[in-house]
């Protein structure tokens, strides 16, 4: 068997890296190379590198390997799977990192991997790769370490004093469904180790007993990744468990990951692909999380039998549920309620505080700002403007959810 290129071996880990979704560089420390060292972490002008099918990423998003001595059903890298296997030694994804930053293709490096020999010894590795990039090469680019979450505690620690962010997968929305699915894996383990990041992540904010502040630690936080499609969990079970997860180690982002059968794994799996829509409904439920002040409970009263709907998005959806609390007059109305009206965004919102101290709003004026009024028009008043019954029209759903399609034979 001839030996791989580096070339063919970036073919491989490239494409095999797409399921991981946790990959975004927001919450980074702002760091450069004008006072020496090589790239940034952040800023303009970053260019995109191009993964073998055609995606347009700015880091430079690959596995170690994938081999993988775990056999999680819905990995298509697990130890049972037939697929093309392939490995990057240290030294190979440190001389990748450098020549694609080089070359202005990408703003820092994603790096995750399959477990081989032992969780130790892969966790060893990548941490090898990111303190070589920081220390022989003084790197500021981006770093983030997908971590495993069965390596011993100090490699963990080791691993935040070089990367700007970690993440560590929870694989699946139940813990129920993780052991059957993913019998090597303890959930217990894996919220043993978040816990831990948020801890490092907190003592590293304060100072030191000198007064000094203490070395830096994952400075843009933990992440984590979620499956969902896998286990047959609903759409209010995955919103409750974000929501822990927000609550109990303060994540900074939970990514959900559409899962696609295996042809070879459908007799462990439920037979069931979820579309691309329902991944983009959970993103938009998650917003309204993280920055509208929703519950995963008010989010679960627009729900059908548990799932969002795919028709309309879920602000929208509870809207419609809550139809007495509407219209609201957006010149009194709280901040706390403007953020429910479907239409209007977080900034909209600030946009209509500020701007209503020193004057009466009109409808024309929320147009101006950029507020989408042909979605919010039903759920507002304001001087010239009211929806009259259109609040209580029995077809006001319709008005919003795309025409019924004909569905092809072929």
């Amino acid at each position: 068997m001839s030996r791989m290129t580096l070339q063919q071996k970036l073919a491989i880990l490239s494409d095999a890296a797409k399921y991981d979704a946790s990959c975004a560089s927001s919450g980074g420390e702002k760091r450069d190379s004008k006072q020496g060292g090589l790239g940034s972490s952040g800023g303009s002008g970053i260019c995109h590198a191009y993964t073998p099918d055609g995606r347009c990423i700015s880091l430079l998003k690959i596995l170690m390997t994938n081999f993988c001595i775990f056999d999680c059903a819905y990995c298509i890298n697990r130890v049972s799977s037939n697929v093309e296997r392939a490995r990057f030694s240290v030294d190979e994804v440190v001389t990748l990192t450098l020549e694609f930053y080089r070359r202005n293709y990408i703003e820092g490096l994603f790096l995750s991997s399959g477990i081989i020999r032992s969780p130790d010894q892969t966790m060893s590795d990548m941490v090898r790769i990111a303190r070589t990039l920081r220390e022989t090469h003084n790197f500021r680019g981006y770093i983030h370490l997908k971590t495993i979450p069965d390596a011993a505690p100090e490699l963990i620690r080791e691993a935040g004093l070089w990367a700007d962010r970690l993440s560590i997968n929870v694989e699946l929305p139940l813990d129920g469904s993780v052991r059957k699915f993913a019998p090597e894996k303890r959930p217990e383990t894996i919220r043993t180790v978040m816990a831990q990041v948020r801890l490092e992540g907190e003592a590293a904010k304060d100072k030191t007993h000198t007064g000094r502040k203490a070395q830096r630690f994952a400075p843009a936080g933990q992440s984590t990744q979620m499956i969902v499609g896998a286990d047959g969990a609903d759409d209010v079970a995955i919103l409750s468990s974000a929501t822990r997860l927000y609550t109990g180690y303060r994540l900074r982002r939970v990514y959900y990951s559409a899962f696609s059968p295996i042809p070879d794994a459908s007799a462990a799996l439920p037979l069931v692909k979820p579309p691309l829509m329902r991944e983009h409904r959970l993103y938009q439920a998650d917003w309204l999380l993280r920055f509208y002040g929703f519950s995963a409970a008010e989010i679960a009263t627009g729900t059908q039998k548990g799932h969002l709907d795919l028709d309309i998005d879920p602000k929208l959806a509870w809207a419609l549920q809550h139809r007495g609390q509407f219209p609201l007059d957006v010149n009194r109305a709280s901040r706390e309620m403007l953020l429910r009206v479907p239409g209007f965004g977080v900034r909209i919102v600030d946009k209509i505080i500020a701007a209503r101290r020193d004057r009466t709003l009109r409808f024309e004026d929320l147009t101006h700002m950029g507020a989408l009024m042909k979605k919010a028009r039903p759920f507002v008043s304001l001087p010239g403007w009211t929806p009259r019954g259109l609040i209580d029209s029995t077809n006001l759903r319709a008005r919003f959810a795309p025409p019924p399609e004909q569905l092809s034979l072929l």
